[in-house]
């Protein structure tokens, strides 16, 4: 069985984030016994990435959806630090701009979805869309429910262009995210971290679990899974990810592009 198995939610399956253990760490010790392999996924993704742009028919498109303190940003300067900058994207989508706002929800995403040769990751996502305004009630449910099938049509679509795509939820724990928040206000360097609605959408945990198991169990497809991610352990996080992404470029089965003309006659002088 490959890594990522274990971690992929079955297109079809009813999930249950209570039933997924977010310190579960796969039979290894901590973070020294991890490191290592670690090391390994990371130089391997930036060797397949290359290779990814250098082929120039594929895509990777991946989306991170946690949590406040979940571990987006960390899984981030982890996992992606040994990409070439040139062919990775990162855009993080915030609370929707009045322009955003005057267009269908899916428009601010298209126009971020990398490009043939390129890595791109989301920083939250179109699923905020089924989340945020289902938690706090900002559209009725006859409006957020049709836009599971809206967001698999359009996953659908952007499969068949050549992007393959992997959407993670790093699942932490109720009592990990405070002793997170904890230590953001222990540590002055990370007040700027800090907003006080993060305190306050702890109120609504229950509604958010709720609403990520539907979306991870109406959205999890062949072309486009779900990896729930047990990320109290932020090493554990690293390193699942990490293999999860070497698998998948694996799996491309990619190769090096032949030169458009005899390599054996250049002159070197």
């Amino acid at each position: 069985m490959r890594f990522c198995e274990q971690f992929m939610v079955k297109p079809g399956a009813e999930v249950n984030l209570s039933d997924h253990d977010p310190g579960y760490c796969a039979g290894f010790g901590g973070k020294e016994h991890a490191q290592q392999e670690f090391d390994k996924c990371r130089k391997r993704v930036a060797d397949l990435q290359e290779l990814l742009y250098a082929e120039n028919k594929k895509a990777l498109l991946i989306v991170l959806q946690a949590m406040d303190a979940g571990g987006k940003d960390g899984t981030i300067r982890h996992v992606m630090t040994s990409l070439n900058p040139q062919g990775c994207r990162v855009t993080s989508f915030k609370v929707p701009t009045p322009e955003e706002l005057a267009h269908d929800f899916l428009w601010r995403i298209h126009k971020a979805v990398p490009r043939h040769g390129e890595i791109g990751i989301f920083n939250r996502s179109h699923y905020e869309d089924v989340l945020v305004v289902r938690v706090h009630r900002l559209v009725p449910k006859e409006v957020w429910s049709k836009r599971f099938d809206q967001i698999n049509g359009f996953e659908v679509a952007l499969a068949a262009s050549g992007i393959h795509i992997l959407k993670f939820f790093l699942h932490i724990s109720r009592d990990e995210q405070l002793k997170r928040f904890k230590e953001r206000l222990a540590d002055r360097r990370k007040h700027w971290k800090i907003n006080p609605d993060d305190f306050r959408e702890r109120a609504y945990w229950k509604r958010y679990m709720e609403a990520y198991s539907d979306a991870i169990s109406r959205c999890s497809t062949p072309h486009a899974p779900w990896f729930i991610i047990p990320a109290n352990k932020k090493w554990f996080r690293n390193l699942a990810v990490s293999k999860i992404v070497a698998e998948t470029l694996e799996a491309l089965k990619m190769k090096y592009p032949e030169p458009a003309f005899d390599v054996s006659k250049i002159v070197v002088r």
